[in-house]
C-alpha cells in the first residue's frame, strides 16, 4: 500500500499522466530474501494496480533482464521507444540519499526527473548535502508522501510468523499470498 500511495501522490503533486511499477528480476541495490520469483511479483503489482489501470500500469521492463536491472538502462530504453514523453523516476529517500553510488547517476538526471517520496532515516537536507556535487541535481523534486512505515521485509516476517497483512498490502494481494503459501 505503501508504494501505491507513493504513486498516487507523485500522480497528483507532479501533474503525472500515469505512473509505472516495474518490479526487477534481480535489484542491484540490495538481495532479494524469501524470494517468490519475479513471476508472482509481477502478478501481485498487477492485482495491486488492478482497480487503478486508468493511470497506473505494471511494466515488464526489469523483469526480462536476466541480470541485475540498472536504472539508467531502465529509463534508457523507455526514453528511446517513446522519445517524447517527459519521465519522471519516482524513488524513496534512502534510495535517493544513495544515488551518487549507483550506476550513472549523472545519466539517470539526463533522462528523467527525479521525485523523492521521504522517508525515515534520509531526510531532504541530507539528500540536497549528498547529491550537490551531481550534474543534473535541479531535476530532482521533493513529494510530500504520509508516512507509512511498511516494509517488504516486515510483511514477509509478518506472513512467516502468521500474523495479517490485511491493509498493508491489497486484499487480492494478500489473498494471492495466502493462496500460494508465499513467504512461509
Amino acid at each position: 500500500m505503501a508504494h501505491l500511495l507513493c504513486a498516487s501522490e507523485a500522480r497528483w503533486q507532479l501533474g503525472l499522466e500515469r505512473v509505472w511499477l516495474v518490479p526487477a528480476r534481480v535489484p542491484p541495490h540490495k538481495p532479494l530474501t524469501d524470494e517468490p520469483g519475479i513471476e508472482h511479483r509481477l502478478a501481485m503489482c498487477r492485482l495491486a494496480a488492478a482497480a487503478h489501470e486508468d493511470w497506473l500500469e505494471v511494466s515488464e521492463l526489469e523483469a526480462s533482464c536476466d541480470g541485475p536491472s540498472y536504472t539508467v538502462d531502465t529509463l534508457g530504453a523507455i526514453h528511446a521507444s517513446q522519445p517524447g514523453d517527459e519521465l519522471t523516476f519516482i524513488v524513496g529517500g534512502d534510495m535517493a540519499w544513495s544515488l551518487p553510488a549507483w550506476r550513472e547517476p549523472e545519466a539517470i538526471l539526463g533522462l528523467a526527473d527525479v521525485a523523492v517520496a521521504e522517508r525515515a532515516g534520509a531526510r531532504r537536507e541530507e539528500i540536497r548535502e549528498r547529491l550537490a556535487g551531481l550534474r543534473g541535481v535541479e531535476r530532482v523534486r521533493y513529494i510530500e508522501v504520509p508516512r507509512m512505515d511498511v516494509s517488504s521485509a516486515l510483511l514477509r516476517q509478518r506472513v512467516r510468523s502468521g500474523q495479517p497483512i490485511t491493509f498493508l498490502v491489497a486484499q487480492a494481494v494478500s489473498d494471492y499470498i495466502e493462496e500460494r503459501r508465499l513467504y512461509k
